[in-house]
């Protein structure tokens, strides 16, 4: 293009286009919004049958910051995200995702939200696990049993519902929204999912209720109509669970129970679906209207922290990155005795979207950092490819502390 402008390309994986690649390129084209990332071109390339998605290029993305964010408290140099950045930000994905569900658009994968630094702005992006809702032929279980990025997968999708809504997008980003007020994964569960078309999953189930609670049958009464409510009964028992609650573990992190933040997140986490709040309701929310108030620039008033992104050459093959860690390895050897490594981070059981990231730094990839083995809240999630970037960040300069009391 004849602009100064940077832009990415994402390659959609394979030769030709699958139906997933058609879904994504379609509602791409037709989505326009400022919080939801916009599609310039599609590039088709005769000669090797590929397909290529042009967007805005953005620096940085929210799982590049959630990572940031999680490495520096691993490392015992914790940098808690200003309460005007987290506010922004989760507004502005709020109202990304109110937009996408007005127009019948479940997004099912928020942890992708891509950033544009210069404008401060969040868009909700890498749509290739997105459906329209409105009238399916079939339940939205038949056609993708397993959704959303396992740590930020609802109950009731890891109790099988069939005909799941809007409100698992509200659920993930509950879980994003308290791991910003934490910079820890609120449900993060070491089992690695297992690769299966049933959504049931016991340890991760187990992480939802040792901090939220078993749900009483007055919190949510149709949880008897799950198809997993029969196996959900004969391994739970309600008791070990007793003094668990979203109260107590918010509390460790200093964020009082009568503060907005915190009912705010109670509402998004809601465990029955049918009394989750939904997006326009959130953006309404006392949360919203209580200094500091939202900006546009998300950034506005703190310094960026976050190390940009690196590049691989067509002359750099990614296994580049495999030797220097290799390199790295071989050296902490040389230096003296080396911990037991710990086990492979979990992979996600949701069938492959038929897209991926192109060379450069496609918009909302979803990659994390790469990230140390001190910690297994430092693990990557399912579903979640390391970045191709440096392994650890120097910050631009303090973050402003952050204080929830």
């Amino acid at each position: 293009r004849k602009d100064e402008k940077e832009y990415a390309l994402k390659q959609i994986e394979g030769t030709g286009i699958s139906m997933s690649a058609c879904r994504e390129i379609a509602l791409l084209r037709e989505l326009k919004h400022p919080n939801v990332i916009a599609l310039q071109k599609v590039f088709l390339s005769h000669s090797d049958r590929k397909v290529w998605l042009l967007f805005d290029y953005a620096e940085h993305d929210l799982w590049h910051i959630i990572k940031f964010h999680r490495a520096s408290k691993a490392n015992k140099k914790p940098m808690q995200l200003p309460r005007s950045m987290v506010k922004s930000l989760l507004y502005q994905i709020l109202d990304g995702i109110h937009y996408l569900h007005a127009n019948w658009v479940l997004h099912r994968d928020l942890v992708s939200v891509a950033c544009d630094t210069w404008l401060g702005k969040f868009d909700v992006s890498d749509m290739g696990f997105a459906r329209l809702f409105n009238s399916p032929l079939k339940p939205l279980a038949d056609l993708d049993p397993v959704v959303v990025t396992f740590w930020y997968r609802a109950p009731e999708l890891l109790l099988g519902a069939r005909h799941y809504t809007k409100a698992i997008d509200i659920w993930a980003i509950g879980c994003i929204f308290a791991e910003l007020l934490t910079s820890e994964p609120i449900f993060h569960c070491r089992q690695e999912d297992i690769k299966t078309s049933n959504p049931f999953h016991h340890d991760q189930l187990d992480r939802i209720f040792s901090v939220m609670g078993f749900p009483a049958d007055k919190d949510w009464e149709d949880i008897r109509k799950m198809p997993e409510y029969p196996t959900l009964q004969k391994d739970f028992r309600r008791t070990t669970y007793a003094n668990s609650s979203l109260i107590k573990y918010m509390e460790k992190h200093k964020v009082k129970p009568d503060s907005k933040v915190f009912l705010l997140l109670q509402k998004l986490l809601t465990m029955d679906p049918t009394k989750r709040i939904t997006s326009e309701q959130a953006l309404q929310d006392p949360y919203f209207q209580e200094d500091p108030l939202p900006t546009s620039d998300v950034f506005a008033g703190c310094q960026i922290p976050y190390p940009k992104r690196e590049f691989l050459n067509e002359d750099e093959p990614e296994e580049k990155g495999d030797k220097n860690q290799q390199q790295q390895n071989q050296h902490q050897q040389q230096a003296g005795p080396q911990q037991p490594a710990q086990a492979a981070p979990p992979q996600s059981s949701s069938q492959t979207n038929g897209t991926a990231a192109g060379t450069g730094a496609a918009a909302g990839t979803g990659a994390g950092l790469q990230h140390s083995q001190d910690s297994g809240l430092n693990q990557v999630p399912p579903n979640k490819k390391p970045r191709i970037g440096p392994s650890g960040a120097n910050s631009g300069g303090p973050v402003m502390p952050s204080d929830y009391q």
